[in-house]
């Protein structure tokens, strides 16, 4: 629709119009990350971690100050990723109000691939004082294969 039919010859107007007919910025608009995108990479970036290895296993150190286990889920998807999430809940207190809250609540979660030598039906979890840590044991390294010996025929 032309605006110059109205009598709209603003170059506001105008510059309106032009810019109600680029879907092409539209589309970019909708190309933001999701709110649970920002979530989960706000929850990655605020669970620090201790990655060791050991000569049989792999550990994993988190620090979960106040949490119960039943607050910690460990996972094991597609067979090599390593996921550690759950909720750090802020506690009800009915008589006071928080003055100053400094202590991180809500979701939080972290993602560990795993190598290849990793055996992820021997993982272990182990919440003791705030501290949670996830064992995965390696499996055993593969045997040498041992030259195979032809025999040779005569013709």
């Amino acid at each position: 629709m032309d605006v110059r039919m109205f009598g709209l010859d603003n170059p506001l107007i105008s510059t309106l119009h032009h810019l109600m007919d680029i879907p092409e910025e539209m589309e970019k608009a909708f190309n933001a990350p999701t709110r649970t995108y920002v979530r989960d990479a706000k929850a990655m970036a605020s669970t620090p971690a201790d990655v060791k290895e050991y000569p049989k296993s792999y550990v994993f150190i988190i620090d979960m100050p106040g949490l119960k286990s039943g607050d910690i889920k460990v996972q094991v998807e597609d067979d090599n990723l390593l996921v550690i999430s759950g909720e750090r809940k802020r506690e009800d207190d009915k008589e006071g109000k928080y003055m100053r809250m400094e202590r991180r609540v809500g979701k939080f979660m972290r993602k560990f691939s795993l190598p290849e030598n990793t055996n992820t039906n021997a993982i272990s979890a182990v919440c003791q004082d705030g501290v949670l840590t996830v064992s995965v044991e390696k499996l055993p390294p593969p045997e040498p294969k041992k030259p195979k010996t032809i025999e040779v025929k005569v013709a």
